[in-house]
């Protein structure tokens, strides 16, 4: 056997495990001269060899070890030959690359192995360097696919299969590193949900989040958006990474509409497996974020970082059950027409000035959708009901307690005049005894807020209210106003 020129300096070691290929042949001057080859690859931990002296043998090491990605085997050979092999690996459905040694040259066997799976050929005698140029494609194929692999697992769940094909078709196109991109988020919350836990045994609201947050999940993956996570009830999505998408914001606002229309099928459900009715608020909002993998290298998620993540949260806390509101930056983005129910200005934490907020009822273009028109019909009290009620700011509760009376009655609400000023959008605890019902605590968000003779006049829509109570209030208003 002749003598082997110098190996070339190493390249530097590739980020991740070495590369381990298998050589399968019956010559046994095979495996010193491999190992002389590429000895200093080998030491600089880039390659990792091993050795089989037929198809037998190397399946049984590759079944042994599931990190051996190259093999490089021979065709003519003992017990069992190299196309023999390539038909068994292909039926275990592993990531590997096969390149096929044959003495023969043939197109026959060319063409049979690669219709067997084969990543290449070469033919014998080996020549050392077409074998290296051969062995460094398959290593740049094997490191695609392991980008990809980081990519599964970086994601997750939280993809449609759609946009989770399109990243894995081309994992280039997603930088886990984190980088600045135009996205709108979409949060959804459930109105009343501590209220409504409280209530429950866990294993009632554990079911009644999976029957929620998969229909919810469903919803989102239809608009391929991406959900950033659960937050208990609450969904955080993304419209425009990790595939950008020019039209984000139409389909953020019209994945919201989805998700509020998908209420009733949740509720059918909700009522067929005896537990209380849901309400959803949401809110969408558009930026420039910072996206990528977040966390730490034990535990790490793709996600979204960013001042317009905080807006989205604070106008999502200022919609009412069955709302979505969105923000002005999003109503500039959206391509398609929208119908707005109002638009208004609120005083939000963190932010100085008082911002617009837009309630819509529908979107057209490619994504149309709408709300049910569901306006409240208020029925008139015969007598008004007193009652007490204290602000929520968040999980605090007010240590003020102020005088009311419900004077009209709804569906999911009332009116009532009360005491003092109320700002519209306030979450409120009502603590009221309805006749025929036992003392009980009602939770509502006020919608509108009006002076009148020194009190106050205010909407509410109930966010909590247990059934019983509702039931008895609809009754103390039999007829129209």
């Amino acid at each position: 056997m002749s003598e082997l020129p110098p190996e070339p300096a190493a390249a530097a070691t590739s980020e991740g495990p070495p590369l381990k290929i298998l050589f399968v042949d019956d010559e046994p001057d095979l495996a010193p001269l491999i190992r002389q080859k590429f000895r200093r690859r080998v030491r600089s931990g880039e390659l990792e060899l091993d050795f089989a002296g037929d198809g037998q043998e190397a399946l049984e090491k590759v079944l042994a070890d599931p990190d051996i990605e190259v093999i490089v085997t021979d065709l003519n050979m003992p017990r069992m030959d190299g196309l023999t092999l390539l038909g068994r690996l292909d039926e275990l459905d592993r990531r590997h690359k096969a390149v096929v040694v044959t003495a023969y040259g043939d197109m026959e066997n060319i063409r049979t192995a690669m219709n067997k799976g084969a990543f290449d050929f070469l033919t014998k005698p080996i020549d050392m360097d077409d074998l290296q140029i051969t062995l460094q494609q398959a290593r740049r194929a094997v490191e695609r696919e392991r980008e990809a692999d980081r990519v599964r697992r970086a994601l997750g769940t939280y993809l449609s299969t759609e946009v989770a094909q399109a990243i894995l078709a081309n994992p280039g196109s997603l930088s886990l590193d984190g980088e600045m991109r135009e996205v709108s988020v979409l949060m959804s919350d459930l109105s009343g949900f501590s209220q409504i836990s409280e209530t429950l045994p866990p294993e009632a609201v554990v079911r009644l989040l999976n029957v929620y947050l998969s229909a919810m999940t469903d919803v989102v993956d239809a608009f391929d958006g991406t959900i950033d996570e659960f937050i208990g009830d609450a969904v955080l999505a993304i419209f425009g990474a990790p595939i950008e998408q020019p039209d984000h914001a139409d389909r953020a606002v019209a994945c919201a509409l989805a998700m509020q229309a998908k209420m009733d099928e949740v509720n059918e459900e909700m009522a067929s497996l005896g537990l209380p009715r849901l309400e959803m608020t949401a809110a969408v909002n558009s930026g420039e974020v910072v996206v990528g993998s977040i966390g730490s290298e034990k535990r790490a998620k793709y996600g979204v970082v960013g001042s317009p993540v905080n807006l989205t949260a604070r106008i999502q806390s200022q919609a009412a059950p069955g709302e979505v509101l969105i923000s002005e930056a999003t109503r500039q983005s959206v391509a398609a027409g929208l119908t707005l129910a109002e638009t208004r200005e609120a005083g939000l934490k963190g932010f100085a000035e008082n911002v617009p907020l837009h309630s819509v009822r529908a979107i057209s273009g490619e994504y149309a959708a709408a709300l049910d028109d569901d306006e409240p019909h208020y029925r008139q009290l015969a007598e008004p009901l007193a009652f007490t009620f204290v602000h929520l700011d968040g999980k605090r509760v007010d240590s003020e307690t102020i005088p009311g009376e419900i004077v009209r009655v709804s569906e999911r609400g009332a009116e009532a005049l009360v005491d003092g000023a109320v700002p519209a959008r306030s979450d409120l605890r009502l603590d009221l005894t309805v006749p025929g019902a036992e003392p009980t605590q009602v939770y509502a968000k006020t919608l509108t807020s009006e002076p009148e003779g020194g009190r106050t006049r205010v909407r509410l829509r109930f966010t909590a209210v247990p059934e019983s109570v509702g039931a008895a209030l609809n009754e103390l208003a039999p007829e129209s106003a």
